[in-house]
Parts: C-alpha cells; sequence; structure tokens
C-alpha cells in the first residue's frame, strides 16, 4: 500500500516536495493544507490530493501517514505537535525552526509520539557531497586544518517585499545565514564535526524593509581543532553558486553545488582522475544562487526514499531532528557574537 504524503503550506518550496513524491513509486499526496484556499486547491489541482484549510481535519485522514512542513520557518513546530499527537511521521522544511526552544519542543514531540521527525537538507544527498564525506572518513585529507563554506548569493528587493514574513526575525529567522546559507552550514558540520567556537559579524547593507542580516561572516574553531570560515549574502550580484573547501595536511577539495572542481591528495588513488572528469559539469540549475526556483528536487525525493526507508526499518532518518537542530544552534551562535561583539561558545 503506497504511503500518504500530506503537505503544511503551499508557498513555492512545496512544489518542489510535491514533485518529488510524485517521483517515488510507493508515494502519493493525498492532501494538501495552507489557511488561504486557492492556494491549497492550486497545489491539490496540479498534484493530487484533497484541498484542506482545517489543520485538524486533514490530519484526521486515515491515509495520511506522512506530513512535509512548508510553511515560513518560525512556524514550523505548530503543525510538526499537531502532526505528532495525530500519529503522523514529519518532515520538516529547512531550518527545523528558528529557536532551539521550538526545536526541541518538536524533537521531544516526536519521540513522545513515536513518530519520525526528519529536516530538508537535500545537498547531503548530492553524490558529490557524499564523496567528500567518504574522503574525510577514510582519512584522505590528514590532519583537517580548514573547512569553509561560501555562499556569495543574490536576491531583488522584490524578493523580500513578496511576503509580509520575508525578512523578520519572528518568521524569518534571519537572512542570508539562517535561510539561504544553512544549506551549506549544515554541510560543513557533517562534514568537519561539531562546532565549538565562533567569532561573527554580521550587516544590512543591500535591502531595505528588512529586520535581518543580508551579509554575515563567521570565523570558527571545530571540535577537532580545525579553523573554518563562513561567508553568506544575498547582495552578491549576479550570485554564485555556493562552495565548500576542505583543506588538509594531507588534501584539497572543493565542491562547487554538485560539482568537485578540485580534489588533489598527497597519497593518490586510481579513481581520482576519473572522479575528477565526472564530477565536472553535473551542476544543472543554477543553485539557488540568484533565482530561488532555480533548483531541481531530485535530491529531495532521495531524502523521502530515505524517510520512507526509515520508517520501515524502524531506525532514524538520515537528517532526523538532532541533525536539523545543529546548524539552527550554529547560526543562532554567530548572531550572538555578532550582536554582542565576543566569541560565543556552543555545546555548552
Amino acid at each position: 500500500m503506497a504511503t500518504g504524503f500530506g503537505i503544511i503550506g503551499c508557498g513555492m518550496i512545496a512544489n518542489f516536495h510535491a514533485r518529488a513524491i510524485a517521483d517515488i513509486e510507493d508515494a502519493n499526496l493525498v492532501a494538501c493544507y495552507n489557511r488561504t484556499a486557492p492556494k491549497a486547491e492550486s497545489l491539490a489541482a496540479e498534484f493530487g490530493g484533497q484541498a484542506f484549510t482545517d489543520l485538524e481535519a486533514m490530519l484526521a485522514l486515515d491515509d495520511l501517514d506522512v506530513v512535509t512542513i512548508c510553511s515560513p520557518s518560525g512556524a514550523h513546530m505548530e503543525p510538526c505537535l499537531a502532526a505528532a499527537k495525530a500519529g503522523k511521521h514529519v518532515v520538516v522544511e529547512k531550518p527545523l525552526d528558528v529557536t532551539l526552544e521550538r526545536c526541541d519542543r518538536m524533537i521531544d514531540a516526536c519521540a513522545e509520539a513515536n513518530v519520525l521527525l526528519a529536516t530538508i537538507f537535500p545537498s547531503r544527498f548530492h553524490r558529490s557531497s557524499r564523496l567528500m564525506k567518504q574522503a574525510v572518513d577514510a582519512g584522505r585529507f590528514g590532519k583537517l586544518a580548514l573547512g569553509d563554506a561560501y555562499v556569495k548569493w543574490f536576491r531583488t528587493q522584490e524578493y523580500y517585499d513578496s511576503g509580509a514574513w520575508r525578512g523578520t526575525w519572528e518568521l524569518d529567522g534571519g537572512g542570508a545565514l539562517m535561510n539561504q546559507a544553512i544549506h551549506s552550514v549544515d554541510l560543513l558540520l557533517w562534514l568537519m564535526g561539531p562546532a565549538v567556537e565562533v567569532m561573527a559579524h554580521t550587516a544590512t547593507l543591500a535591502h531595505e524593509r528588512i529586520e535581518v542580516e543580508d551579509v554575515a561572516t563567521a570565523t570558527i574553531r571545530f571540535a577537532s581543532g580545525a579553523l573554518g570560515v563562513i561567508e553568506a549574502t544575498t547582495a552578491g550580484f549576479p550570485g554564485s553558486l555556493k562552495r565548500i573547501e576542505l583543506s588538509g595536511s594531507q588534501g584539497t577539495a572543493i565542491l562547487e553545488e554538485e560539482d568537485i572542481v578540485k580534489w588533489e591528495f598527497a597519497e593518490a588513488v586510481a579513481e581520482d582522475e576519473t572522479l575528477r572528469e565526472e564530477m565536472l559539469g553535473r551542476t544543472k540549475t543554477g543553485g539557488g544562487a540568484a533565482d530561488p526556483a532555480a533548483i531541481g528536487h531530485q535530491a529531495h525525493t532521495e531524502l523521502f526514499e530515505d524517510f520512507l526507508e526509515a520508517i520501515r526499518s524502524e531506525r532514524a532518518p538520515l537528517i532526523d531532528g538532532l541533525e536539523g537542530r545543529r546548524s539552527v544552534e550554529l547560526i543562532l551562535a554567530i548572531y550572538e557574537s555578532a550582536r554582542t561583539g565576543v566569541k560565543v561558545q556552543l555545546g555548552s
């Protein structure tokens, strides 16, 4: 029997979730919820399922097994708690939520209800990202020295003006870091391990009528002793593909969206040259650098497939709630350091 999915929040990102679900053979979309009826009806008309403006009524469906939450970032907790109470498994678009208190309530509620919770970070499912992780785990970099993330994207003023919630602390939770660069923050932590200390600056330089930052810089100390840099902006016309750079005593690798543009190790193996050739030219979209809709949904599909396998196997999904919490914790520490002008310790 196919797994029934329901989507909560029918904005732009919900379309990527719906396409990903449609690509899974043993899953189907059975319901779409939005407070505004035309949005729910439009998504249901295109991808199937019933349209709802009453969340409780949607969650009462017998054939609904999993909900995906696509509402504004600061409005993730409430539908998550409601879904968990109704016994539905939950997938949440990044970030998990915008405060650690809200994240923890979501994690605890799902655990208490014995339902699974996952966070949407599709970049981890790109083959290039997994190859970087495999090289780290195999020790090919030697002693890791630097781990850097660069997200120099561009968003117009019209983008921020398109929704009253955009660019607010309450519902966006932050700017270039919490909304855009969080994918790279997650990848950096996945590759480098936990961060323990941060020093940062943020500013709002190129956009009006927003409360949050459109540029941020941070220096990071990881638990391993390695250092790192995070740079993020939505004021970098025309927008560049996001980059992750890892450097160690025995190797350097650079990931640019889905492409590996540098792959050099002191102890080369036969597969390295083939990999260098295969992992170039893989990025087929703008990666969201200038257009938030210019992304693919294949990695979303793989994430949903992992979630369904986790349900069947009674294991945790690869990117569960605790994994989703990590990037929120680091970004909030960056904001605190920028606000106070002092180093901030994590994990205390």
